[in-house]
């Protein structure tokens, strides 16, 4: 829609990136004409002489997030020329992008190629699980003062979910930015830190819908391709993927959501839970009972009992992708999904059988449906989907025998290769390049921060945006400049 040529009593007619706008309105502490001036301050930014994605072109956004860290090699940067121990066992094969080859159990993906665009060249500089997490969930390169790998704290940085969710404005009275289908867990129960709002305080968390509870042995996209790294017997029982409940934030829920009954009647438990909370929570409230109660909202849940479930797969994966499209259809724009649970794609050994059989199948099918099914229904234009862990893996292949029976690869965080689709990316493109041993980037380093730019800008986010932590301190909300190429 664009602006009404004339003033005039009901609600004004504003286009979506006037909208953007307004709703910073509160967190930057701006005025009218200082709006005014910030909207025609946006031109198309460029780097290296290619003007980058369409400003606010997307509507929404999908972060697929491989916890764990999915390697380079072995996945969308194949090094077919190189030793064996970096080549590793996978061969390439030619997607229907003219030069642009993956490796050979990602068929479907290489089928569809013309959706989707890789950076092969996004870099970091930590090796160590929990800070990368840190790094990749909130898109920022630094680590906040105080930071401890073992629990998030609140001055952490916040996730992006928050961040974007913040800045985007609402639709349908729906909450602005949704986790599923779990939250990320060590297996010692340990929470990653990265995944909250962090600075932002505790009423600008995202929205978890929880479908799958916390197992400390079993990996992958239940059932029929769950594993176990190292081959143990899990002690638990199998897992289950359900139409998931919503967990509200601590500071609302206070505790009290704590059993896990059937879908209609915990709709029912939090509902009444939510009505019972504080005019201080009026908006959480608001949201909350928005999404518990309408219909629609419900149906969309429920993907496990729904006849679209056979084309996206009958396992947590699919599942997961297919409930993530149909947030994206509700009019939430941000959805984070994480596909597997922490250290699922962890492969520092028994890589290959693992991925060959147990994570490439389900991951292949699931998300080379998503970018079919939002191309055909119309949304893959107006929706960013990417896809990253917290880093890549070691260039050389190694063996760690008192763990494992084969041979897998380490932590990297100076590569790795991060899909891109819609939301104006090009598809069929490569942009950036790894040197010959997939080690580190030798054309067109980009950071996580860069990478949140691109989200930033793809959403109409300007760049001189500007959010409030808990204390009304105001922050930049870019780091990094978006990526041109793509």
């Amino acid at each position: 829609m664009k602006e009404s040529a004339s003033p005039r009593w009901g609600h004004a007619q504003v286009d979506r990136r006037f909208a953007v706008r307004a709703g910073l309105w509160s967190l930057a502490g701006l005025s009218t004409a200082e709006l005014t001036s910030l909207r025609a301050a946006n031109p198309p930014v460029q780097k290296t002489g290619e003007t980058v994605l369409p400003f606010g072109q997307a509507k929404s956004a999908i972060y697929i997030f491989l916890s764990g860290g999915l390697g380079q090699h072995d996945s969308f940067d194949p090094k077919p020329a190189a030793p064996d121990k970096i080549r590793g066992e996978f061969k390439p094969i030619a997607t229907r992008s003219p030069g642009v080859s993956i490796v050979e159990h990602l068929p479907k993906l290489a089928a569809c190629s013309p959706l989707w665009s890789l950076i092969r060249s996004l870099t970091h500089k930590s090796n160590d699980h929990s800070a990368s997490h840190h790094m990749m969930l909130t898109l920022r390169s630094d680590l906040p003062a105080g930071f401890q790998g073992n629990k998030p704290q609140p001055g952490d940085h916040p996730c992006i979910a928050a961040l974007a969710g913040s800045l985007v404005p609402r639709r349908n009275n729906l909450p602005p930015a949704i986790v599923l289908p779990e939250k990320l867990v060590h297996n010692s129960g340990r929470v990653l830190p990265g995944q909250f709002a962090g600075t932002m305080g505790p009423r600008r968390e995202p929205w978890f819908l929880e479908a799958s509870p916390f197992s400390a042995l079993r990996y992958g996209a239940f059932p029929g391709y769950d594993f176990d790294h190292q081959d143990r017997t899990p002690k638990d029982a199998m897992r289950v993927f359900r139409a998931p409940s919503l967990d509200l934030p601590h500071e609302l829920a206070n505790g009290r959501v704590e059993s896990r009954l059937g879908l209609r009647q915990e709709l029912e438990h939090q509902v009444a839970l939510i009505d019972s909370v504080g005019p201080q929570w009026e908006g959480s409230r608001q949201l909350a009972a928005s999404l518990l109660t309408k219909p629609k909202v419900r149906k969309a849940l429920d993907v496990t009992s729904d006849t679209e479930q056979e084309r996206y797969g009958k396992n947590a994966f699919g599942w997961s992708l297919l409930m993530a499209r149909r947030m994206v259809e509700l009019g939430i724009p941000l959805v984070h999904v994480n596909l597997g649970n922490n250290e699922t794609w962890d492969t520092h050994g028994n890589a290959f059988p693992h991925l060959k059989d147990k994570l490439y199948p389900p991951f292949d099918l699931a998300v080379s449906t998503l970018l079919q099914d939002l191309n055909e229904r119309g949304l893959l234009q107006e929706t960013l989907v990417f896809i990253a862990g917290e880093f890549g893996r070691t260039p050389r292949i190694s063996l760690l025998p008192e763990h494992y029976k084969l041979p897998g690869r380490d932590h990297w965080g100076a590569a790795q290769t991060v899909l891109l689709a819609g939301g104006g990316v090009s598809g069929g493109k490569v942009f950036g390049a790894t040197d010959k041993d997939g080690a580190y980037p030798k054309e067109n380093p980009v950071g996580p921060d860069d990478l949140a730019a691109t989200l930033y800008h793809a959403l109409g986010i300007a760049q001189q945006a500007m959010w409030n932590d808990s204390l009304d301190r105001p922050h930049r909300v870019y780091h990094g400049s978006p990526i041109a190429g793509i």
